[in-house]
């Protein structure tokens, strides 16, 4: 004997359950068209396809443009992959990490995304980076022009991305303010370090420097006009994902230039003068003919 379950349901019992089909209907449509958390807009190509429908391409191999959105165009064919864009937000600055392009926006918020397959990797805010990018307030502000402001904008926003691409651990990328750095995985934006300066105070985003595996933040501390107030050093800090934290007793104008993936040349005026800090070993390169590092591997090469 057959067994028809409707068969066992009265009009009375089919109406509730044809109401739960109807709310859940309707809450799946309702999924599948909420907005974006971060107004995150992708889009393949010059249609509305599907991200992952397009073709994938390396960061080598693909230029950007930034402003208003991201713009992906192919080195070899200059046709456009795909664009992004956020809601409400300004794209200013994007730098290429690995195979992801990291991007500030005006609004305070920093992005990942994956060039392979264009989706959105993840989103930071930063605290108190979108009111230093507008640099409201600032003596002056009031008299720049709208295009000044952009400009500066801009320029503040490639200023604070500092990304270290390390090929053998994981790379970073490390967010700078005056008031706050934030050090983030790149790989799925989790954050590794982040710091303060002390009060009074401030880092220098302009004159930060960064290898494969660390990053080196300078802080100026003013002069105290307070009497009896203890005097802060100025210096600078470093910050890697795979040793410890270090400080370097420097100089208030220091200058960095990276070398190579792992050694910096810190010029700390006329009378330290300059040396190599290298950030694999987490300190100073010994100088050629030196014995101050009488068992190592390879002495620094003297140049002839």
């Amino acid at each position: 004997m057959s067994f028809n379950p409707l068969r066992s349901l009265s009009p009375r019992s089919v109406l509730p359950a044809a109401a739960v089909l109807l709310v859940l209907a309707a809450g799946a449509a309702a999924h599948a068209n909420r907005p974006e958390p971060f107004g995150d807009r992708v889009v393949a190509g010059a249609s509305d396809a599907s991200p992952v429908s397009a073709q994938s391409t390396t960061a080598e191999e693909t230029d950007f443009k930034v402003g208003p959105g991201v713009e992906a165009f192919s080195k070899s064919t200059g046709e456009r992959l795909w664009s992004y864009r956020r809601e409400g937000a300004t794209a200013l600055h994007l730098t290429p990490v690995g195979e992801d392009v990291v991007v500030v926006w005006d609004d305070g918020m920093v992005t990942a995304v994956d060039t392979g397959d264009h989706s959105v990797r993840w989103h930071r805010s930063v605290p108190g980076l979108a009111d230093w990018l507008r640099a409201d307030g600032e003596p002056e502000a009031a008299d720049r022009t709208e295009e000044q402001r952009k400009v500066l904008m801009a320029r503040r926003a490639a200023e604070a991305l500092h990304p270290s691409a390390d090929k053998v651990n994981d790379a970073f990328v490390t967010v700078v303010t005056p008031g706050l750095l934030m050090g983030f995985r790149e790989r799925d934006g989790d954050l590794r370090f982040n710091s303060r300066p002390p009060a009074g105070c401030t880092f220098s985003p302009l004159r930060t420097a960064e290898t494969d595996d660390a990053v080196l933040v300078p802080r100026l501390c003013p002069p105290t006009t307070s009497a009896g107030a203890r005097q802060l050093p100025g210096g600078v800090m470093v910050f890697s994902l795979t040793d410890h934290g270090n400080f370097l007793n420097t100089g208030p104008d220091v200058v960095m230039r990276p070398l190579d993936g792992h050694r910096v040349s810190v010029e700390d005026g006329p009378v330290i003068g300059s040396w190599v800090y290298d950030t694999t070993l987490g300190g100073r390169e010994a100088a050629c003919g030196a014995d101050g590092a009488p068992f190592a591997a390879a002495r620094p090469a003297c140049a002839k």
